[in-house]
């Protein structure tokens, strides 16, 4: 992450992720986030709601397990940076947008209940991926856990991570 620019957002997706891949082969998924933010009139007492939205760009392992985890609706956890990008459109005309370049994109537990899958790692030398590729954490959200279900906890062995 880079000093002074970070942003941590909590929010709904607003359209399923869209994975694509640059000429170089590299994976890059982008979504809307709305941010909802719900404040007390003190004046009427009535309750009032403003929604800002923001288009999320996630890299590498990231875009293909944000792909791969989220749908449209699904609460989320974003930090990442704010970047500008501007471009000439058609009509030579200047345009500009602020994205959130994503460092982390995690499901929000209030109200929901995530099962956690580690990916295997691939790197250089190994058939499953491209050189140099880390994939994360995979994330399935799931409903409510019913009572007495069994934890996640010794999916993994004493001498590793569990993430």
């Amino acid at each position: 992450m880079s000093n002074g620019n970070t942003i941590t957002l909590v929010g709904n997706l607003t359209r399923d992720p869209e994975l694509r891949f640059t000429p170089a082969g590299q994976a890059t998924t982008t979504f809307g986030l709305a941010v909802n933010r719900r404040w007390q009139n003190r004046q009427t007492q009535e309750w009032e709601e403003t929604t800002s939205f923001f288009d999320v760009v996630c890299w590498q392992s990231l875009a293909e397990n944000v792909s791969e985890s989220l749908r449209k609706g699904t609460r989320v956890v974003v930090t990442g940076r704010l970047e500008q990008r501007s471009w000439e459109n058609s009509e030579h005309e200047r345009r500009s947008k602020i994205e959130v370049v994503a460092d982390e994109v995690g499901p929000s537990l209030r109200w929901a209940t995530a099962l956690v899958k580690k990916n295997d790692r691939r790197g250089a030398g190994d058939p499953g991926g491209p050189a140099g590729m880390d994939a994360g954490s995979g994330v399935e959200s799931v409903g409510p856990s019913p009572v007495g279900a069994p934890s996640a906890g010794g999916a993994y062995g004493f001498d590793e991570e569990p993430f």
